[in-house]
């Protein structure tokens, strides 16, 4: 069973959005970027309580930085689409099992301890975020 239900076209949109944020991190790094995205789908806690699609997931204002960028406005190759379709049916890997948030700091730069939520871990140059302290989402 899926994680979330969903058409076609989330598998493309998601696919160019795991493209745009995370092409430099391989195929794990877009897949966790992917995590993120579907678990704020599934998540039910406030901030995210109408963001029950990966369409209003990804284009919710000030949230994705790629969605701006030449590498999100092109169609997604087919392994791209793979990786997509793998995270809306069954994909979960640690930092991002639970984050709801990511950040690239940059280049040999240290995670912050903080960004909408304290810390889980790290994949490369990605930095994975849980909710806060108090905040229900039951992902």
């Amino acid at each position: 069973m899926p994680r979330i239900k969903y058409i076609e076209s989330d598998v493309t949109l998601l696919a160019r959005i795991m493209r745009a944020e995370a092409l430099g991190e391989g195929e794990v790094g877009m897949q966790l970027v992917g995590n993120v995205v579907v678990n704020r789908v599934i998540a039910d806690c406030s901030t995210f309580k109408k963001m029950n699609t990966i369409s209003k997931v990804v284009y919710q204002p000030g949230q994705f930085a790629g969605v701006d960028t030449p590498l999100f406005k092109a169609y997604p190759t087919k392994k791209e689409q793979r990786l997509a379709k793998e995270c809306l049916d069954y994909f979960t890997k640690w930092p991002a099992t639970r984050s709801l948030y990511f950040k690239n700091p940059g280049k040999n730069k240290p995670c912050p301890s903080q960004f909408w939520g304290p810390f889980v871990g790290k994949y490369k140059q990605h930095c994975f975020y849980r909710a806060k302290d108090g905040l229900k989402c039951n992902i």
